[in-house]
């Protein structure tokens, strides 16, 4: 396998896991990100390598669809590979697999490059242009993630719960993934037992730290639909801080 394309194998823990045994929708989006770093830095564009430049990589939009879930104590493998960059965005693809080739699920990434001192977006650098600039559709397994709708103004509300410090990431900031975990513990333990997640698509919009008081709010996008929109706001200024749209199927069995 070339450089541009790495693999990475997973064991499905059961701290990883539903109450239902299958893998948390989390913990599979914590998967791709993990991997992403993994392959960023034998690429030469790892954290580090972006921090001596005083630059860094920051998660825009993440997408994925799962088709079937892993269970507690299953192996997995995720493939992933740069796409090459749209406007101001670094594409990166995944796909799922078990050992035996079976496919599991399919994801998408778009990344952006801030300054560090003055937090504005750089251009991608023009090597990360070069890996796989053919961004025709059967270059992606899926599409990539777009501007997604706000929870309706009308949806249900969270109670409020504050960041804690097992919700930081190495920069004191909210890790990317605990946004969604926040969102899967607003769901009711009957809903979770009965329903499997068919996709999600994430938008970050702004950065949250240590002690600041959260609310989500949740809406259905229509009176059949499978679709719940989130969005996630800072109550101290009313700042919507990410916006998650999550499909749902009812009784999904393995």
């Amino acid at each position: 396998m070339d450089l541009l394309q790495f693999e990475k194998e997973y064991r499905v823990h059961v701290y990883e896991t539903r109450p239902d045994g299958k893998l948390n929708l989390y913990s599979l989006f914590n998967y791709m990100q993990d991997i992403a770093s993994d392959h960023a830095i034998k690429l030469g564009f790892g954290r580090d390598d972006l921090m001596r430049d005083n630059r860094f990589w920051v998660l825009s939009r993440i997408y994925a669809v799962i088709n079937k879930w892993p269970l507690w104590e299953d192996l997995i493998i995720i493939k992933t590979w740069p796409n090459g960059t749209d406007k101001l965005f670094a594409l990166r693809n995944y796909e799922v697999k078990y050992p035996d080739g079976s496919h599991i699920a399919s994801g998408t990434s778009s990344w952006l490059i801030l300054d560090s001192n003055t937090k504005k977006i750089q251009r991608p650098d023009s090597i990360l242009s070069q890996y796989n600039p053919d961004l025709r559709t059967e270059n992606s397994p899926i599409r990539y993630a777009s501007k997604i709708d706000p929870a309706s103004e009308n949806g249900r509300v969270s109670p409020l719960f504050g960041i804690k410090v097992s919700d930081l990431d190495l920069n004191l900031h909210t890790n990317n993934v605990m946004y969604l975990k926040w969102v899967s513990d607003s769901y009711d333990l009957d809903f979770i037992m009965n329903n499997d997640p068919q996709s999600a698509e994430i938008n970050y919009l702004a950065e949250s730290r240590f002690g600041e008081e959260i609310m989500i709010r949740t809406s259905v996008e229509n009176e059949h639909s499978s679709f719940y929109n989130h969005s996630i706001f800072r109550t101290s200024d009313n700042k919507e801080l990410c916006r998650i749209r999550v499909e749902w199927k009812k009784g999904l069995k393995n």
